[in-house]
């Protein structure tokens, strides 16, 4: 069993930036992939960028020049660095981690963007 904790949301002005962690607790050393979801109120939660064991990413093309994905195995913990941020992406922000067969969700962050 893995837990996820996501931190790193908040109240942000058009154009700034947050940094989010997910920190992965339990058995993480089985995960193969771990990523980070948006879901906008009213809207479906979709896929932004995941990050594999080995460091590959892959990115939602809308954010691919504003938003990073990162990890520390060491540490089990995934990070999504938010730039430029704009209004709409105010949202929750749900880290997600994969292993074989089953996928873990964290309870989610909320990131506010004001004009």
């Amino acid at each position: 069993q893995v837990q996820l904790v996501e931190s790193g949301g908040g109240l942000v002005q058009a154009g700034g930036s947050l940094r989010l962690s997910c920190a992965a607790s339990g058995n993480a050393g089985i995960l193969t992939m771990m990523a980070w979801y948006y879901e906008a109120a009213g809207e479906e939660r979709e896929l932004i960028a995941y990050i594999t064991r080995s460091g590959e990413t892959r990115y939602k093309d809308s954010v691919q020049d504003r938003f990073t994905i990162s990890s520390d195995n060491a540490r089990s913990t995934a990070y999504l660095q938010l730039n430029s941020l704009k209004p709409e992406d105010t949202g929750v922000y749900y880290c997600a981690a994969v292993s074989p067969g089953t996928t873990y969700w964290g309870p989610g962050t909320q990131v506010t963007v004001s004009a």
